[in-house]
This record gives structure tokens, C-alpha cells and sequence, in this order.
């Protein structure tokens, strides 16, 4: 395939931290997050949603810990959880301490409402001790008093400089092991704030938008910031914010990523909305295969498309791929070539077989190679 320039995305230098052991900034991946919705004090019910979040691909998960109840309830779920913990704090100090004791890789503080420097010290004595790191969580919702009274309302401005003054603290204190985000509801404020920060500072940046909505209005606000965002080479962890799912925080985060090359996980799949001239039902073809098709992690593209319109052109830049014709029956690609016919009624069935037949060999070559 031709060298594509116009398609490469710069991404931002800063530091590299680790999350347990997942690397976030740096030249690693872009990680994926989501955040349990379950009491953190039901320690199994949590367990049971992070191996969810992890299975659809969570390389982090974040658990809220408003009580002794919940912390713990930590010292169970980080020693049995299959990825990263990051403890979310807020209000009482004590709780990060006690987080950071139970064995969570990271502590989300928030500079609004964490209290005052010398309890904020405590607590990176206790990261420090127990080999976490930390996110500073600026909310455009929960901004200092003194910053609002600055600057008479959330600004990019004052977000920044909330981001920057906690960061000094713990900078001053020889810790420098943390991310920041600085997230609000309103995307504009968001982005801006983000594009200030980037400047400003080093270190790994965590995106969100925060209480963008539910699934769908929430999918779409998130990918015009975050997306914004990412395409300026911005961002080394995302969390999609829904009121939904986590599951389908994750799987948004990861066809956000996808749709700008960033990272690739399961099949990506191209389909064409359907008209009059489809040689089958695309939209409920698709449906089906996106279900059939969600236990594959391994990345690959697969077009499904109505006619022969735009069908080959788009066969040609996929792995494997469908289109329709006359007679009940379409055209099967495979790397881009014609390759068979097969008949509408067994299409699903025959590219569910197709995709796992391609799957095993990908991940069967990569194993070759990591052994050798």
C-alpha cells in the first residue's frame, strides 16, 4: 500500500508513566478507560463489571472510593482485578491514602475538592510508599474558589492554571509520576483548556469530556472534542464519559481511535448505509455480524457493501470483504481480490468463518514472530 502522509498523525512529546504496568505517554498506545458504576463496597460486583470493561478491551479501569467501605473493598478487587486500578478521590484525603495502602496503581485526585497542600502531601507520601502514580482530575463543575473569584466563571484559563498549581506540589515534592486532565461538560471549554495544558507542561494527558450525556448524544460530543484533540497529536489516555454501559465507554473510545488510525482493535467494519440498489439487507447483515464478530480482538478490516457502486473499490482496501450483486448472491474479497461468489442465505455464516480463519492466522504469525 502507497506511503499515505496526509494520514499521519504527530503525537504530542511528553514523559512516559506507568499505571501498574500499563505505560501511558511517552511512544506507547493510547490506553482505553472506563470506570465501574457497581458500590465499591460490593467487592464482588465490581470484580465481576472490571472483567467486563477488561474483556471488551479496558486497559485501565477507574472505581470510585467515597468511603472506608469502599477502600476496604479495594485491597480485594486490585489484587484480583485483570488490569490496572485507578482510585477516584475526592473530598477526603484519607481515602487515597488508604486506596494507595490497598494496592491501587493510581490516585485521581481533584484539586477542588481534595483540601489543603499539607493533606495533598500526605497523600503523594502515601503514592510514593506504595508505588502508585496520580492523575490531578481538574472539573470545569468544581474549580478552586479562588480561581472563580479570579476569573468570574470556568475558563480555559483558570482550568490551566488549577492543573499547573498542583502539579507544582507535587513537583515540589519529587513526585512526578502523574497525568492531568481537565475536563468540563461544555466540549469547547474542554478542547481549549487541553490546548493550553499541552503547551504548558510535559506530562501524559489524560481526555475526556466529561458528563457528555448519554450513549448516543455523549458518543457524539466526545469524539468532536477527544477527536479534535487526538487529530492535533494530543492525548495518551482517553475515557469516554456515558451514561451508559462502561462496556460501551470502552467500545467507543476504541472506534474513536480507529477512525484516526491511533490503535486498532477487532474488526473494523465498513458498510454502506443501504439504498434501493443493496443485492441484500446490509443494515440488518451488519447488525448481526457486529454481534457474531465482538469476540475478535485481533485488528482486521471487513467491508460489507449493497452493490457493486462502490463495492470493490472499498473490498480493495479491506481484508476481507462482501458485495452485493444480482441472482440472491454476492462476491467475496479477500486481501483486495475477487475472490468466490456466495449466495445471500449463507453470506453471514461464511464471513463469521472468513474473519476467525484470519484471526488465527494473524495471531498465530505474531506468536511466531514473538517466539523467534
Amino acid at each position: 500500500m502507497s506511503v499515505r502522509p496526509w494520514r499521519d498523525i504527530e503525537r504530542r512529546k511528553c514523559r512516559q508513566i506507568m499505571v501498574g504496568n500499563v505505560p501511558v505517554g511517552g511512544d506507547a498506545p493510547i490506553t482505553v478507560q472506563s470506570m465501574t458504576n457497581t458500590l465499591t463496597s460490593d467487592a464482588k460486583a465490581t470484580l465481576n463489571q472490571i472483567e467486563e470493561i477488561a474483556e471488551a478491551g479496558g486497559d485501565i479501569v477507574r472505581v470510585s472510593c467515597p468511603d472506608e467501605a469502599s477502600t476496604a473493598a479495594m485491597k480485594e478487587i486490585c489484587a484480583q482485578s485483570p488490569v490496572p486500578i485507578v482510585a477516584d478521590i475526592h473530598f477526603h484525603y484519607k481515602r487515597g491514602i488508604e486506596a494507595a495502602e490497598a494496592g491501587a496503581a493510581c490516585l485521581r485526585i481533584n484539586p477542588g475538592n481534595i483540601g489543603s497542600e499539607d493533606r495533598v502531601k500526605e497523600v503523594i507520601r502515601a503514592a510514593k510508599n506504595n508505588g502508585c502514580s496520580m492523575r490531578i482530575g481538574v472539573n470545569g463543575g468544581s474549580l478552586e474558589k479562588h480561581l472563580l473569584e479570579k476569573y468570574g466563571e470556568p475558563c480555559p484559563e483558570a482550568m490551566v492554571e488549577s492543573a499547573l498549581d498542583h502539579a507544582r506540589i507535587l513537583q515540589d515534592n519529587d513526585f512526578h509520576e502523574f497525568k492531568i486532565s481537565v475536563k468540563a461538560s461544555d466540549l469547547f471549554l474542554t478542547v481549549a483548556a487541553y490546548q493550553g495544558l499541552a503547551e504548558a507542561i510535559d506530562c501524559p494527558l489524560h481526555l475526556g469530556v466529561t458528563e457528555a450525556g448519554g450513549a448516543r448524544i455523549g458518543s457524539i460530543k466526545s469524539s468532536v472534542g477527544l477527536g479534535a484533540l487526538l487529530w492535533a497529536g494530543i492525548g495518551d489516555t482517553i475515557r469516554i464519559s456515558l451514561s451508559a454501559d462502561p462496556v460501551e465507554e470502552i467500545k467507543v473510545g476504541y472506534d474513536l481511535l480507529k477512525s484516526l488510525g491511533l490503535r486498532h482493535r477487532g474488526v473494523n467494519i465498513i458498510s454502506c448505509p443501504s439504498c434501493a440498489r443493496q443485492g441484500f439487507e446490509v443494515i440488518k447483515t451488519v447488525e448481526i455480524l457486529e454481534e457474531r464478530l465482538a469476540h475478535i480482538s485481533t485488528p482486521m478490516s471487513l467491508s460489507i457493501i449493497g452493490c457493486v457502486v462502490n463495492g470493490p473499490g472499498e473490498a480493495r482496501e479491506t481484508d476481507i470483504g462482501f458485495t452485493g450483486g444480482g441472482a440472491e448472491s454476492g462476491m467475496v474479497y479477500i486481501a483486495g481480490v475477487p475472490d468466490h461468489k456466495m449466495s445471500n442465505d449463507g453470506m453471514v455464516e461464511h464471513i463469521v468463518e472468513l474473519v476467525e480463519e484470519k484471526a488465527a492466522q494473524i495471531e498465530a504469525a505474531r506468536n511466531l514472530n514473538a517466539a523467534e
